[in-house]
């Protein structure tokens, strides 16, 4: 994945995002045993907190939903409220830092695309990064 987004309502393998460099992936955690099947040598795992990714979130859900009348999906949206604090939000350590690099250089007026080709350029030699390349 280089930049998408995806929502897992299934269980996972046991070394989900081996290799993840870019994209978001919203887990639903029902058991509670997800960070031990995740490999987080190149990701963080966060709460899902802002309002606008969770309605993202339900959204993707909704759809999915409908297209395939997943029970699954119908049961996660009828209990919604109980069930959205168990997703966790995969994010790649290297996309997060050029996330946040693309904003501090549109803050500075720098248009959309330039802003990423600078973020991209700062990024590149960034000893921190977990690609090493």
């Amino acid at each position: 994945m280089t930049g998408g987004r995806v929502v897992v309502l299934g269980k996972t393998g046991r070394n989900f995002a081996a290799g993840m460099s870019g994209g978001i992936a919203y887990v639903l955690d029902e058991s509670g045993d997800f960070p031990r099947r995740c490999n987080q040598a190149m990701v963080w795992l966060e709460k899902l907190e802002n309002a606008d990714e969770i309605e993202q979130v339900r959204r993707m859900i909704v759809r999915h939903a409908e297209y395939t009348c997943s029970q699954k999906a119908q049961r996660v949206l009828a209990n919604w409220e109980e069930m959205v604090g168990r997703f966790i939000k995969v994010m790649p350590k290297d996309y997060k830092r050029m996330l946040e690099t693309v904003e501090r250089v549109k803050a500075q007026g720098v248009p959309d695309d330039e802003a990423f080709m600078i973020a991209f350029d700062l990024n590149k030699m960034d000893q921190a990064r977990v690609g090493g390349n």
